[in-house]
């Protein structure tokens, strides 16, 4: 569970610091219904601000229902995209949560606010005088710098050094340190590697691990699900005869798989299924490898995953991934899936919203329908957390290596990395499969980072205990924010 014990006198400083920043912080229930739970001088003050812009007002834009505007904006549906069946070659209608309108343009704000916000409204993080450090594949580290600014706290972003350089150039304008560990997205012992040299060292840092924080669980479960959730119930009002069918996530931090386990619930006869990348298949093959899906770590299997709840792994080969990004972002690529798919120019447009693991996300929900022969009442859902936004470098690199994009490559993109995906590398996990994965995680988080065995026992054996009893905690966090809020007076 997360710890909610409170801190009286590391409170009280940060009440104090608050008060003077002017900070009001959000609750889960603000994100989940920002439209009818948000307070009306919140909303004044939206009106004037943009989408990343460094005002603590922000925070109330850490959720799936920001309209799509770079200023002024507030609250609607949750933003998404329906892909099409000339698109994807299925008839199942496959569901795609943008993330680009978040603060930073990717939904890690979300999963760095739901680690950080509980240890600051309960005293165990000093904002005054501790740091922030938030080791990531990329996407986190940049929405803990962010949130991190916000709230008045110094962050310290730690990220592979091979990813991509939209990143680190504006982690520069952000972040109070960066720190490059070797490699690229594969490279996550590397980080962890990294974070211990910084816990051992200095005393003032406090460690935000996305993989192993179950704060990063909890908002995706509470804030993810529901989104998705009402998505769906749009659905079934046009359709009553929809069925949720699943939901499909490359793993990363294996935070968005948790908005699974609440839909799950909520619709007992829909799957989850666990993406990674051919070139270093852990769940498949044990882990091995590296690849270009930027976003998601391998080699581990994150501590805040559920993999007792989990019903498939799906491989995605990064060269299809890489492929879609020019055939979906390049001059030639839109207009051969405009003439010659027959997609409309608005849908074309709108696959910018996909990054590369958004790319991979939807390969996962391609795989998974025709593996399921899901039809045009079922639903599968999925999260884009960038857009393409964070790769315009990529594509210029792929330029070089591989030339100019012409009609010819989007053709043979078109049908070989998208039409052409098969039911190849994916692995239905019977009991048995799904407790040789969770037994994965002992290599990483009891010899590696000091959890113990009764810790992963518990994982499998008392989930009353652990990942149900984190679902239920939202509560308890919104009332420690809401007494937080009430004592600064600000509002």
């Amino acid at each position: 569970m997360i710890d909610l014990s409170v801190n009286k006198t590391v409170l009280e400083r940060n009440i104090a610091r608050a008060r003077e920043k002017g900070l009001i912080i959000p609750t889960f229930r603000q994100m989940k219904d920002p439209e009818g739970e948000t307070p009306g001088k919140i909303r004044d003050r939206l009106r004037k601000t943009g989408l990343w812009d460094l005002d603590p007002v922000n925070l109330f834009r850490v959720t799936w229902k920001n309209e799509p505007r770079e200023s002024g904006g507030l609250y609607g549906k949750p933003n998404f995209i329906e892909l099409p069946p000339a698109l994807t070659g299925v008839p199942a209608r496959i569901i795609c949560m943008a993330g680009k309108y978040f603060p930073t343009g990717c939904h890690k704000v979300g999963a760095s606010f739901g680690c950080l916000v509980p240890r600051l409204v309960t005293g165990q993080f000093d904002a005054a005088m501790q740091k922030a450090v938030w080791p990531s594949t990329g996407n986190y580290c940049r929405g803990g710098a962010f949130n991190s600014k916000l709230l008045a706290v110094d962050a310290v972003a730690i990220l592979p050094e091979g990813m991509s350089r939209e990143r680190f150039e504006w982690l520069k304008t952000i972040a109070a340190e960066i720190i490059a560990t070797p490699g690229t997205e594969s490279n996550v012992k590397e980080i962890f590697d990294k974070v211990h040299e910084i816990r051992a060292a200095r005393k003032d840092a406090m460690i935000f691990n996305q993989f192993e924080e179950m704060g990063n669980y909890l908002w995706h479960y509470t804030v993810t699900g529901s989104a998705i959730a009402e998505i769906f119930e749009d659905i079934l009002a046009a359709d009553s005869r929809s069925n949720f069918a699943g939901v499909c996530f490359t793993s990363g931090s294996a935070g968005t798989l948790a908005s699974g386990d609440y839909l799950k619930q909520r619709y007992p006869q829909s799957r989850i299924a666990v993406g990674e990348a051919l070139q270093c298949p852990t769940i498949l093959s044990n882990g091995f490898g590296a690849h270009r899906i930027e976003g998601i770590g391998d080699k581990h299997i994150p501590w805040v995953h559920n993999v007792k709840n989990t019903d498939m792994a799906i491989a995605i080969d990064d060269r299809d991934s890489m492929a879609l990004l020019r055939l979906f972002n390049e001059k030639a690529g839109k207009e051969f899936l405009i003439k010659e798919a027959g997609l409309n120019p608005e849908t074309a447009d709108s696959l910018a919203l996909m990054g590369i693991s958004g790319i991979s996300n939807m390969l996962c929900c391609v795989k998974f329908a025709k593996y399921y022969e899901l039809g045009p009442r079922d639903v599968v859902a999925t999260v884009l957390t960038d857009s393409v936004d964070m790769y315009h470098s990529r594509i210029e690199e792929l330029r070089r290596e591989e030339g100019e994009y012409r009609p010819a490559d989007a053709a043979v993109d078109f049908a070989r990395s998208l039409l052409g995906e098969g039911t190849g590398n994916m692995l239905e996990l019977s009991y048995r499969e799904r407790k040789r994965v969770h037994n994965l995680k002992y290599y990483t988080w009891v010899e590696q980072q000091g959890r113990s065995m009764e810790e992963l026992d518990a994982q499998w054996y008392n989930q009353d205990g652990t990942f149900l009893a984190v679902q239920k905690q939202a509560g308890a966090i919104d009332r420690l924010i809401d007494d937080f809020n009430s004592r600064t007076g600000l509002l």
